[in-house]
């Protein structure tokens, strides 16, 4: 039986959206691969996460993965030297194009910023007004609500799964595990469905003196299970710009293996027709090998 893989698309950046996205949509209609592509819809800041430099692991993180290199000094400079663009204004046509050539969307976030270092801070309006924000400028771009989302550093709170919940996503993706479940906070189960990503992300691995370049592909091949679906979780400025050649590489040698690629949507609807038999397990806030904080995890 083959392995199945489902690609799930983190769009971070102005530049990701304008760069890397077209050359991921290309690469992946190559090799028919379907994908969820999930889009920062609002201002990029990304130059005010250089706050980070006190979290755990985070110098040891950005010297691995050469973080000027992937995303170039003037994606390091939004929001700080440089005005924030607004990524939805400018890039509307860019998305679209992404959806009329048959790929799933969604939502990442408004401000990914904001979200991956605020929202333990946030109270629940203002989650549901940040939240909000990513979802009017969905509906504007394409005309209908989104179905799905998947937060920016698998960062996720009660608050952020009541607003998914109220929101009525057909599913989300925020976390770090290993099969879908409903998530519980504190004895609170959420009925929005939570596919979690089971494989490790490039940039948990470029860098490491175990995992050169020349290994990563057979590393993946390797990781893959037969027995459930297996969700990997690619960046638009990483595999689609800095690593597309080493991804490209990945999609054909798990091509060559005989993988099926499905849709995440699909991978939900399958699920949940028998919405019974889907386990409630705990959502926990725990590190994870290769990167830096705390990030939401399958208990």
């Amino acid at each position: 039986m083959s392995c199945v893989v489902a690609l799930k698309v983190d769009v971070d950046t102005d530049r990701g959206t304008r760069e890397g996205v077209p050359a991921l949509a290309d690469l992946l209609e190559e090799f028919s691969a379907p994908a969820c592509f999930l889009f920062s819809l609002g201002p990029d800041n990304t130059g005010k996460a250089i706050r980070r430099v006190f979290r755990p692991g985070f110098f040891q993180k950005v010297s691995r993965t050469s973080v000027v290199q992937v995303y170039g000094i003037r994606t390091l400079l939004n929001g700080t030297l440089l005005p924030a663009p607004h990524i939805g204004s400018r890039h509307a046509d860019t998305m679209l194009q992404v959806r009329d050539a048959g790929f799933e969307v969604g939502i990442h976030c408004n401000d990914h910023f904001k979200w991956q270092d605020y929202l333990f801070k946030m109270s629940l309006d203002q989650v549901r007004e940040e939240f909000g924000r990513a979802r009017a400028e969905f509906h504007r771009i394409f005309g209908c609500e989104a179905a799905t989302a998947g937060a920016p550093g698998w960062q996720a709170t009660a608050n952020s799964k009541q607003v998914y919940d109220e929101a009525e996503l057909l599913y989300a993706s925020d976390t770090r595990g290993e099969s879908a479940f409903f998530p519980e906070i504190d004895g609170r189960v959420f009925k929005t469905l939570e596919i979690p990503s089971t494989l490790p992300t490039f940039d948990e691995l470029m860098g490491r003196p175990e995992y050169p370049d020349e290994k990563i592909v057979q590393h993946y091949v390797s990781l893959l299970k037969h027995d459930r679906p297996n969700i990997l979780t690619i960046h638009a400025e990483i595999e689609g710009m800095a690593k597309l050649s080493l991804f490209r590489q990945l999609m054909q040698a798990w091509s060559d293996q005989g993988v099926r690629f499905v849709r995440m949507d699909d991978l939900a609807r399958e699920i949940l027709a028998n919405r019974d038999a889907v386990p409630v397990r705990p959502l926990a806030m725990t590190e994870i090998d290769g990167r830096s904080g705390n990030v939401a995890t399958q208990g």
